[in-house]
């Protein structure tokens, strides 16, 4: 019984690519008793695994949270997994404003103490006494009233780059901070203030509003589905955006755009941005916002230490992060004295720039390719890559696309090559390939041979 994935992130991307087939990303969540998540779990993976669902789920004995991209096709059949158990019966299903078919390339259902951290003891306070749902138009109202303070419950990340005006929106990186933060800020205004609380798609809302409820506040109300659902509804009822830029979210895309306006600023020179970027030093990993100019001066780097980082071999670059931190701990979140244009706490509602009307996330890619291997090594001032063929062969005159985080795709034909150190005009399984290339590629980036 297969509880695992067998496919690299790599020979997903390639078959969705092959397939051409529309996905949709989403997200939902429901608090419910699991009696058995173990089992819950495993459940579900064997059932989305049938649909080529992908995505991260967390369960615990407290109810589900999913983010998720499952073929247009297999939508319906998707619910139905679902609509088997009672408490997700007619569950809403956020679907996400923009669409990108590598939203997620692996399937991932993790057992979790809790479905969202929040640092809470559930035993003190009764869970289900929840705030008022308001939908965009009623929330657009309530917001208005003077009488009313809106509180954004998301982290300093993804509030710097989008947030509803004149919202309070706290310096901090986990929900769990925030909940005694706010308690304390607003302590004075329990009786008389309508306490109104947003996040990206409801979830945190829903345990806040209870607590807060529990901590006194008469007056609580909740966006309901969050930024997500708003940005559907504003749309479809032709409303008026009380939201400005773009909304966080945690998979590939890193963001979708609800406004064309720009809030934030590129962390390393302060021009008008709301992209998101890892660093390329694996042993830093930082998020920051990055705009273009920048990421290729600084390959994608988020100090000049980390950009040395990244040349020196790979052996070595492993060897210093060794002891030092691993996984999730290495991830930082917009923190670092090296970013002068760092915002985080109380933010402006101006825009500071416009954004250009995107053609599309992600192009269906109508070409047909193989994938041969992965660059191995980059002479810098020769201006050559070397690959093993892990996959098919090559000769001269195919055409190669080479992509990556950094590099992009390039396309290259090839006019002469060195096979194992040799001129040669063929190259088959388990050969060392040296092409000259007129564009820079990293370690790791894909090859692929372009099909006819």
């Amino acid at each position: 019984m297969q509880l695992y994935n067998t496919l690299s992130a790599e020979e997903r991307a390639q078959l969705i690519d092959e397939a051409g087939q529309q996905r949709l990303t989403l997200s939902f969540y429901a608090y419910a008793k699991i009696e058995d998540p173990k089992k819950f779990r495993d459940d579900l993976f064997i059932e989305w695994n049938k649909l080529d669902a992908l995505g991260r789920t967390y369960v615990a004995k407290e109810g589900i949270n999913a983010q998720m991209s499952v073929p247009a096709e297999n939508i319906e059949a998707f619910r139905e997994t679902l609509e088997v158990y009672d408490f997700m019966k007619n569950i809403r299903l956020n679907v996400a404003v923009e669409q990108d078919d590598h939203s997620f390339l692996k399937l991932t259902v993790k057992v979790r103490d809790k479905i969202v951290a929040d640092g809470l003891n559930d035993e003190t306070f009764d869970v289900t006494n929840i705030g008022v749902h308001l939908k965009a138009n009623e929330f657009n109202q309530i917001i208005e009233d003077p009488n009313t303070i809106v509180v954004d419950f998301r982290n300093h990340y993804e509030s710097e780059i989008g947030h509803f005006k004149g919202a309070i929106t706290p310096d901090v990186e986990t929900f769990r901070e925030s909940l005694p933060i706010i308690n304390e800020q607003l302590k004075d205004f329990k009786e008389d203030k309508n306490l109104v609380m947003y996040c990206t798609g409801g979830i945190r809302c829903e345990k806040a509003s209870a607590f807060f409820k529990h901590q006194g506040f008469k007056n609580v109300y909740q966006l309901e589905g969050g930024i997500i659902n708003y940005a559907k509804q504003i749309k479809e009822e032709g409303l008026e955006s009380k939201f400005i830029g773009k909304n966080f979210v945690f998979d590939h895309r890193l963001g979708e755009r609800i406004t064309d306006d720009i809030v934030s600023q590129c962390h390393q020179c302060g021009k008008p941005c709301d992209n998101h970027t890892n660093c390329e030093n694996e042993g830093c990993h930082l998020l920051f916002i990055q705009c273009d100019a920048c990421k290729a001066v600084m390959e994608n780097c988020c100090s000049v230490e980390c950009q040395e980082i990244i040349h020196l071999p790979l052996d070595e670059q492993i060897r210093r992060r060794r002891g030092v931190s691993v996984g999730n701990k290495i991830f930082r979140k917009g923190k670092s004295d090296k970013l002068k244009f760092k915002h985080s706490g109380e933010l402006s509602d101006v825009s500071l720039g416009s954004a250009e009307k995107p053609t599309a996330i992600r192009q269906k890619i109508k070409i047909k390719k193989t994938l041969l291997g992965k660059v191995d090594h980059y002479y810098v001032k020769a201006q050559v890559g070397l690959f093993i063929i892990e996959n098919g062969d090559l000769k001269t005159g195919d055409t190669l696309l080479i992509s990556g985080p950094t590099t992009g795709a390039e396309t290259v034909v090839i006019s002469e090559m060195q096979v194992n150190g040799t001129a040669a005009a063929t190259a088959s399984l388990g050969d060392k390939v040296t092409i000259v290339l007129p564009f820079r590629v990293r370690l790791s980036d894909k090859i692929f041979k372009i099909l006819d």
